[in-house]
């Protein structure tokens, strides 16, 4: 096949599997993010558990659940990838919007719902919480706005029949 007809197929196969990429991405993104959170503030630096309204015991097995939530997500979104490489049609582009935006719709709901609307746990405790509100929510705007813009470039790169490379796999 020559490279004329590699970037045709390519085309071919992203058109077919555009949403696929997306959802990949979400997926990988938003169990990404939540395992970060879980990680980085649940475990090592104990701000907070997912369920911080009861016991140390309920807040441990609430960070379980949400644990194995973030690693279905994440494995979930990797097997689509894995899917999508096997079958020529990983988009980057559109694969990396997704990615952001779901990372930042997730760390936005967590920011908003969770941490205002339920109050089921805040950032950080005995602090004043706003510069962290702030930080928490403003980047999960950006992540959001970054993630959008990457998947309108990738479909007017794909409409353009631009952005398509063929590379050994």
């Amino acid at each position: 096949m020559n490279t004329i007809q590699n970037k045709q197929a390519q085309l071919t196969n992203r058109a077919m599997f555009a949403r696929r990429n997306l959802w990949s991405g979400i997926l990988f993104g938003l169990g990404f993010v939540a395992f970060l959170d879980e990680t980085l503030f649940h475990q090592l630096l104990h701000w907070h558990k997912f369920y911080d309204k009861s016991t140390v015991a309920v807040g441990l097995v609430s960070d379980g659940l949400f644990h194995a939530f973030s690693w279905f997500a994440t494995v979930g979104g990797l097997f689509l990838v894995a899917d999508l490489r096997r079958r020529h049609a990983l988009w980057h582009k559109m694969w990396w919007g997704g990615k952001l935006l779901g990372a930042g719709v997730f760390q936005l709901y967590d920011g908003t719902i969770q941490h205002k609307i339920m109050r089921i746990h805040q950032i950080r405790y005995n602090v004043t919480i706003l510069p962290y509100d702030l930080v928490w929510n403003i980047s999960a705007a950006i992540m959001i706005i970054v993630g959008i813009v990457l998947i309108i470039q990738a479909k007017r790169d794909h409409r353009n029949g631009t952005g398509v490379f063929s590379h050994a796999s």
